[in-house]
């Protein structure tokens, strides 16, 4: 698929990112509260009735991570049923939309306090790791705080909402490394700030 930032130049991705908003099903103001009552949801967890999140327990970013890809598309599959549900398959994005799955969004999340970051496989057009998901389309990325000894309360630091290509995940160089980042043009003209702390 062509990308739609195809041929123009990164001074009207801007644009190209509000009018491939405007035109998802999804408001700016769905995907915060989503985003944010999923957080909420999440620390006031109880693990097997008995470890209470943020006070017995302090799940690392990855596992917080986790929760978040796993509560947020519950969450909205919940408030429209038959529209929006989680993946069932690996290649499937994270948010299916069932009425057209061109519009199926994909989640990232990160402690990093700007930045996001996607596996290896991001980054490589062809990898035998790769999960058979598309690595293009719609993306939410969140950035969080992680609990530390100091911060029993994290909070939600960005939200972002656009449309991410393939060719802006970038590989780490070193053949062992796990990580792909995603380039700051990228990030900045691709996705917009729909949420700040």
């Amino acid at each position: 698929m062509e990308s739609p930032y195809e041929g123009y130049s990164v001074s009207d991705w801007d644009k190209i990112t509000e009018d491939l908003i405007a035109e998802h099903p999804l408001s700016e103001e769905e995907i915060v509260d989503a985003v944010l009552d999923a957080w909420e949801r999440i620390k006031i967890t109880k693990i097997g009735g008995e470890l209470q999140i943020g006070v017995d327990i302090f799940p690392s970013p990855q596992i917080m991570g986790n929760y978040l890809h796993e509560l947020i598309p519950v969450i909205l599959a919940h408030k429209y049923p038959g529209i929006w549900r989680k993946e069932c398959s690996k290649d499937e994005k994270d948010i299916v939309y069932i009425p057209n799955d061109c519009y199926s969004v994909e989640i990232k999340t990160s402690s990093n306090a700007t930045n996001i970051f996607g596996n290896r496989s991001y980054g490589q057009e062809n990898s035998e790791n790769n999960s058979g998901k598309k690595k293009y389309g719609y993306y939410i990325t969140v950035n969080f705080e992680k609990y530390t000894e100091s911060n029993h309360n994290p909070r939600i630091k960005k939200i972002r909402f656009g449309w991410i290509d393939h060719s802006d995940w970038h590989a780490q160089a070193a053949a062992t490394g796990q990580q792909a980042s995603l380039a700051l043009d990228a990030r900045d003209h691709k996705l917009k700030l729909l949420y700040s702390v």
